[in-house]
């Protein structure tokens, strides 16, 4: 029986609004691990969201297969598909037929500003709790609303947590903020030694035998932000610099969509740009299992992601947790995957003077991460998002990051991966999804213990309406 377990009827149940827990987004897994490892303490019922979800208007019950998947026989969850994530009607009838206890939400506050338009209505009755993230700076004064709709804030980076503090101000003293990065399953995303037999064979399906230096591997979806042609002009500028013998036995893989509306072509971007026998850059566009992809993880010599805005980096945490260090632009989350530490030799911390490390300002960090500083930001925005930076990276800072891994040599880029593997799994980070449902829970019974029901009305004076302006420094 897992410690801190309590009774299916004891328990309080939550509705968790974020995408279907079954399919592979990263929302998804993370939503997943957090019914899979908190089954023992809470029951869950789920808004299933999709796009156009197959499934929309049933009632699935899932009890069963979340029991076998974490041991708790008496699991309860049960699931809503929905188009989008919902809307007030449904939330409102699962709340009388569900008897529910609280609201638990992920992902980007804009896909729920249907519900905080609710929140007096539901706040009367439970509180709301928002495992939310925001990429970058400035600080999003225009989400203020948002967050004061929330009871719990829990911020996925160190920077979450700095911009829900900074946005809220004198707001936020009746709010609780914790720090809960993703976690993912430690028992799926493993290191594996080189002489594994599954991977042995894996190599040789994506022909990685041709191979026998070095390879990089990029995984994640193909879109603007991510800076996926960055990354092909990165490896070409590295691997002009060797020999063409040497130049023959270096890979990137790009574990994507070939060719997408929000994103770009590349194939033609690398038809154009890689000649075939010295820069071989290929694309892996078809879906692998999570144990596949672990073995991915464990064929690459590092990982590289130079996002030019970025929440969190989950293709981050499943490099450490492989063992696979990684070349990464200093923005967002990413950092706190990086551990820069302070002159103190501290974990970094953020506030209104010290908001990012873009610019690296601490360049101590831990071993297994190679960044890639910031050059410059542009502000850009759309009507919902008024302003946001895009922080952007030299493709030659990249190139010679890809040489300093190369250089290092096999023995020592596992050396170094280990390190990362170890910080990601122990209690400083806890990237694992126990660790994460551990901070979960605590946040959860530190709300129930304090939380007290909205007002049914409350007074504002005009002078409460506050000039939005920014609360910390822009140049930083």
């Amino acid at each position: 029986m897992k410690e801190g377990y309590i009774k299916k009827e004891d328990r309080k149940k939550i509705l968790l609004i974020t995408d279907d827990i079954r399919v592979h987004s990263g929302v998804a897994q993370i939503g997943r691990e957090i019914v899979l490892h908190t089954s023992h303490r809470y029951n869950w019922t789920c808004i299933a969201g999709a796009v156009e979800h197959p499934d929309m208007g049933k009632v699935i019950d899932l009890s069963n297969e979340v029991a076998k998947k974490s041991g708790v026989e008496d699991s309860y969850c049960t699931l809503y598909p929905a188009k989008g994530y919902g809307d007030i009607n449904l939330v409102r009838n699962i709340m009388a037929r569900e008897n529910i206890d609280g609201i638990f939400l992920i992902t980007d506050p804009r896909y729920f500003s249907w519900l905080f338009h609710a929140e007096d209505e539901i706040r009367k009755i439970v509180p709301i709790s928002y495992l939310n993230i925001w990429d970058n700076y400035p600080a999003p004064m225009y989400n203020k609303e948002f967050y004061e709709s929330c009871d719990l804030l829990m911020g996925i980076s160190k920077q979450t947590v700095n911009i829900n503090k900074l946005v809220l101000g004198d707001r936020g003293k009746n709010k609780i903020f914790k720090y809960v990065p993703h976690g993912l399953n430690s028992k799926i995303f493993e290191l594996l030694e080189d002489n594994d037999l599954d991977l042995k064979e894996f190599k040789d399906k994506i022909r990685l035998e041709e191979v026998n230096n070095f390879h990089l591997l990029f995984n994640s979806r193909n879109i603007r932000r991510k800076q996926v042609s960055n990354i092909i002009m990165a490896f070409r500028l590295f691997t002009d610099q060797l020999s063409p013998e040497d130049a023959k036995k270096c890979r990137l893989t790009l574990k994507t969509e070939g060719v997408f509306e929000h994103g770009t072509d590349l194939n033609a971007v690398i038809e154009y740009m890689c000649p075939p026998e010295t820069c071989k850059v290929g694309i892996l566009d078809h879906k692998l299992t999570t144990e596949e992809m672990n073995l991915l993880y464990n064929s690459a010599d590092g990982v590289v992601q130079l996002s030019n805005a970025e929440g969190w980096g989950l293709s981050l945490t499943e490099a450490m947790l492989t063992g696979t260090p990684f070349i990464a632009a200093v923005t967002g989350g990413m950092q706190d995957q990086m551990r820069f530490e302070d002159k103190n030799g501290d974990w970094i911390e953020f506030n209104g003077e010290f908001p990012s490390n873009h610019r690296g300002k601490y360049k101590k960090h831990g071993e297994w991460a190679l960044p890639v500083y910031t050059v410059a930001n542009t502000l850009v925005g759309s009507p919902p998002t008024p302003y946001i930076y895009d922080d952007h990276h030299n493709i030659n800072d990249a190139a010679d990051q890809m040489m300093k891994l190369y250089k290092m040599g096999h023995k020592k880029r596992k050396e170094i991966g280990k390190k990362g593997y170890d910080w990601a799994r122990g209690d400083e980070a806890g990237f694992t999804s126990e660790k994460m449902a551990e901070k979960v829970i605590n946040g959860l019974d530190e709300l129930y213990s304090t939380w007290k029901p909205r007002e049914k009305y409350e007074f504002l004076k005009d002078t409460d309406y506050e000039k939005r302006i920014l609360p910390h420094k822009i140049d930083y």
